[in-house]
């Protein structure tokens, strides 16, 4: 980590320019110019030293900078540069194949591949009798070896018969496509904001009770739901993107939208 010495450029003491405002343009700049993503920034403490502040002053500075995205705090571990959040946008697709596309190293620990009865929430979900076989499948999705989501899906077992007898899926839509014959043709998505829970708060590494994006999807082919998804996304590391048209108008570019389902 470089020390706050290293940070160029002096403030002017005789401008009407308030300190904060001026210490954290210095910093905009410091982390621009030599910080990466995720780098840490000097502690409140160095940083107060070096410019010869109080710390209220130099807080003040990076809360600004935390409020602009330019900066994220995490409790405990102190002031880190901003990573480039990923749009999330909605779309039945791979999500290996949107990591690579985004020049990341995709990867997946797997939770849970069985096969149980429908809960009573999820005979609902699924338009079942409660205690209906169903499909578990829940995974811990990573890029570049960095946490990014957790994914519950739950497929009902009659449409995928001998599942759970071989190991559990590399890429969940392509095997349900190629080897059941159950291309998801359309779904239904509903997204709200949640906070992490402590056993998903471990999993993603963030603080309980951090902001996450939970999505929950209904998949149909044809007709039939076949399978009922929950996810939750980091919100230091996605942004929602929904392109938006009028009724009868056309739209004058191709979108391309993503829904990272794997």
């Amino acid at each position: 980590m470089e020390d706050a010495d290293s940070i160029a450029g002096r403030l002017d003491r005789s401008s009407k320019t308030a300190m904060y405002v001026q210490l954290r343009e210095l910093l905009r700049e410091h982390i621009q110019t030599r910080l990466t993503p995720g780098a840490p920034l000097p502690s409140e403490r160095e940083l107060a030293h070096r410019f010869g502040l109080a710390r209220m002053t130099v807080r003040q500075a990076i809360d600004a900078l935390v409020a602009e995205g330019v900066l994220d705090r995490i409790v405990g571990l102190g002031t880190f540069v901003s990573r480039p959040k990923l749009d999330l946008q909605m779309k039945l697709t791979s999500y290996s194949e949107e990591m690579q596309r985004r020049g990341m190293v995709p990867d997946a620990k797997v939770l849970s591949f069985e096969e149980i009865g429908a809960s009573a929430h999820l005979a609902r979900e699924l338009q079942v009798d409660e205690g209906t076989a169903v499909v578990r499948f829940r995974r811990l999705l990573l890029a570049d070896q960095e946490p990014m989501s957790v994914d519950e899906n739950y497929i009902l077992a009659h449409r995928v018969p001998g599942f759970t007898e071989g190991p559990p899926p590399t890429s969940l839509y392509q095997v349900l496509s190629e080897r059941y014959g159950l291309v998801m043709e359309w779904g239904e998505d509903m997204i709200e904001a949640t906070a992490a829970s402590p056993s998903i708060a471990r999993l993603l590494k963030v603080d309980m009770g951090a902001p996450l994006l939970k999505i929950q999807r209904h998949a149909y082919v044809a007709k039939a739901m076949v399978d009922y998804s929950v996810s939750y996304y980091r919100a230091d590391r996605y942004k929602l993107w929904v392109p938006l048209q009028r009724p009868g108008v056309r739209t004058p570019r191709s979108y391309s939208t993503q829904r990272f389902t794997g």
